[in-house]
């Protein structure tokens, strides 16, 4: 019998290896939920070969048991449907802490006393794991979406995000734990973004006084990071009051009884040299010194999240009796004299329009499936150096797909050429993205500026001189593509496609298609892109004789 079961865990080993070698081992899992799915059959594996041991030594390791019945539960739910289970943001940030903490330590548990075969498989797996930059990236974005969508501690922890449905709501495995809330706190507190250690730290507390229990952290640790983060604020009285909590629990913790002495001192010179300023002054600084967003690369900031969370909207009355709806032939094209495509009008100038239907069901799974393979860290354009390079403020993987590769490229490239009336053959590759945990890609130009001469001159086709954008999912909450200057908000809606020019037929840049994807609150984000050069548009889109024709 022993045997049987020795036989049946290499088999798993062998199965498990192979798929896993399929989807490559390299970090920033957390930048595609697409690729994270793997990760969720990965686990589940992982579980059925931990089962396998205990089976065998049942008797000795009753508290690996336990652990793996938790993690089968988390597993079977997740598996279920695993795009709609690491749609939720917290589902993802959990599977990135498990598979990248958690699994470690069951190991050292069972080291005194180990299944080689159990062992074996677990060591082979983590090389194809999430690693601490993952965990870490995870953890931001759910800092991120709070910030973005406006979102309190509480609301995350308990996993009760706007766009949900009640039938899309999961259990208590979308919620945060203690060590949860404690370990955003410290991503923060690493970051030195005392605002958010604050934020989550006193969220970790909170849940421990309501009576939830944690192995892993306790009311003096947080304590000690709270006083530090509110101090470093500057909320000197607030720092007090946390250090006396934390000495009412350990009255020998030396650093706080430093500490005590120390904001006891410099609380006293405050207040001898503070001077009156009147309540509306001292809120507004309080709020200027808790949270300073950095504004040095980025000057849209709160236009773009305010944008994102659907406020500022410059769609009035006026501007929106300008907009319809057509059945569109391109000007009786041979191919849409018969059955027009459904257009309507997303914004006037510039003007904005959405295809729908444009893409069937079974083309939008035959191109994720085509580039899930070869998804990579998507890459922006850096004037400096002329190269592409990843950022922090693209979060996703994409993958380029030739026309040559499948004749399904082909055809959409035609579809593309005969709606728009442009020549496809000098444009890019289609790009293919998925969006990561908080996926985003903040206000950018999709054409090259006067301030980049070199932008595209390896490719030798000139500039962008449009854009044309596949939606390729629903999205629950959050993932709109905004467009910053103009105040214009376009929402994914699956099997449509927008499309927009980025040049005025001057070949000048149109600066008011500075656009952003927002952060995915809640959903798996696909899209797919074709940018169009100016190269073989001379007769097709003529020039016009001023520099905003």
């Amino acid at each position: 019998m022993a045997r049987r079961h020795s036989s049946s865990s290499l088999y798993i080993l062998f199965i498990i290896l192979v798929t896993t070698s399929s989807s490559s081992a390299h970090s920033d899992f957390f930048t595609s939920i697409g690729q994270m799915t793997d990760l969720v059959f990965t686990e589940k594996d992982l579980v059925t070969s931990l089962k396998d041991y205990i089976r065998a030594e049942e008797s000795k390791l009753e508290q690996i048991k336990k652990s793996a019945d938790r993690l089968d539960v988390v597993s079977a739910v997740a598996t279920k449907d695993p795009e709609g289970f690491l749609g939720h943001p917290v589902n993802a940030f959990k599977l990135m802490k498990r598979l990248n903490t958690e699994w470690r330590e069951l190991e050292n548990l069972v080291l005194t006393d180990m299944s080689d075969v159990f062992i074996s498989n677990l060591t082979i797996q983590r090389q194809y794991f999430p690693n601490d930059d993952d965990q870490t990236g995870a953890a931001k974005a759910l800092i991120r979406l709070q910030d973005t969508y406006q979102l309190d501690t509480n609301t995350l922890s308990t996993g009760e995000l706007p766009g949900l449905s009640s039938s899309d709501r999961v259990t208590s495995l979308s919620s945060l734990t203690v060590d949860d809330c404690y370990d955003l706190g410290r991503v923060a507190y690493s970051e030195a973004d005392y605002y958010h250690t604050e934020l989550w730290m006193a969220q970790a507390l909170r849940q421990l006084d309501q009576g939830e229990t944690s192995t892993a952290v306790d009311a003096v640790t947080i304590l000690d990071y709270l006083s530090y983060a509110v101090y470093q604020q500057g909320e000197l009285e607030r720092a007090l009051a946390f250090t006396k909590m934390l000495l009412q629990l350990d009255s020998t913790h030396q650093r706080a009884n430093g500490n005590l002495k120390y904001f006891e001192y410099q609380l006293a010179k405050q207040k001898k040299a503070e001077e009156a300023k009147n309540e509306e002054e001292e809120k507004e600084e309080e709020v200027r010194k808790k949270r300073e967003i950095q504004d040095d690369y980025l000057p849209e900031r709160k236009k773009y999240e305010r944008l994102c969370r659907g406020e500022g909207l410059k769609l009035t009355t006026r501007r929106q009796s300008r907009l319809f709806c057509r059945y569109y032939d391109n000007s009786r094209h041979p191919r849409y004299v018969i059955g027009p495509v459904k257009q309507e009008d997303e914004w006037d100038s510039p003007h904005i329009v959405r295809y729908l239907d444009i893409i069937s069901e079974r083309e939008m799974e035959k191109v994720k499936e085509l580039a899930k393979p070869r998804l990579r860290r998507a890459t922006v354009h850096d004037p400096q150096t002329g190269k592409l390079t990843t950022a922090h403020y693209r979060v996703s993987k994409s993958a380029w797909l030739a026309a040559y590769e499948h004749p399904l490229v082909d055809k959409i490239n035609r579809r593309i050429e005969d709606l728009t009336g442009l020549d496809v053959s000098t444009a890019e590759e289609l790009q293919v993205a998925n969006y990561g945990v908080g996926g985003q890609y903040e206000p950018h130009f999709d054409f090259g500026r006067k301030d980049e001469p070199d932008a595209f001159e390896e490719l030798g086709t000139g500039n962008r001189i449009a854009t044309w954008l596949f939606y390729m999912s629903d999205i629950h909450a959050g993932g709109a593509t905004v467009f910053t200057d103009i105040g214009a908000s376009v929402r994914p809606r699956k099997g449509t496609a927008v499309f927009w020019y980025n040049l005025y037929p001057s070949g000048e840049g149109d600066y008011r298609t500075r656009h952003a994807a927002c952060p995915v609150l809640v959903g798996n984000k696909w899209v797919s892109n074709k940018w169009i050069h100016e190269r073989g548009q001379e007769f097709r889109r003529r020039c016009g004789l001023h520099e905003s024709n």
